[in-house]
């Protein structure tokens, strides 16, 4: 009797087989993420473990191929994450020397955290132009220095 791993609890194991997660959404509020929510974001290309590192800053990768970055890229970014939250800026930035799924980064800093989290769900995965965009977190202090070239958070 009791927890193993793995195995669900209750007599005949049917119940649950893994501990819930809690998402944070606000300061002092979260939502509890059964597995079965946590099966369906990993299908769809969600990792939880993406939520691990916050920030009210995230960069798209993969949504343009090097060249492919215009004058409306920016606007048209902000304009599409307003539906997220407040949007702070936009950055866009081309890497030379790298795989052609890293040569651009657009930087999106929102004014709170949780529109930052409700476009990293939303966006990653997404298809864009043909290309699947991958969202992450960005560190914020490494952001404000504009060092655009550092690693993303995993």
């Amino acid at each position: 009797m009791g927890f193993r791993e793995g195995a669900g609890l209750g007599k005949s194991e049917q119940g649950m087989s893994q501990a819930l997660l809690v998402e944070k959404t606000s300061k002092r509020g979260g939502k509890i993420i059964h597995e079965k929510d946590i099966q369906r974001e990993i299908a769809k290309g969600l990792d939880p473990t993406m939520l691990k590192h916050q920030s009210k800053v995230i960069v798209l990768r993969n949504m343009v191929g090097p060249g492919e970055v215009d004058n409306d890229l920016e606007g048209e970014t902000a304009e599409e994450c307003l539906k997220y939250g407040e949007v702070t800026k936009v950055v866009v930035y081309e890497v030379a020397d790298v795989d052609e799924e890293e040569a651009v980064r657009i930087f999106i800093e929102f004014k709170r955290v949780e529109s930052a989290i409700k476009a990293l769900i939303d966006l990653n995965g997404r298809f864009f132009g043909g290309r699947v965009v991958r969202a992450s977190f960005y560190n914020m202090d490494r952001y404000r220095r504009e060092e655009y070239l550092d690693p993303v958070i995993q």
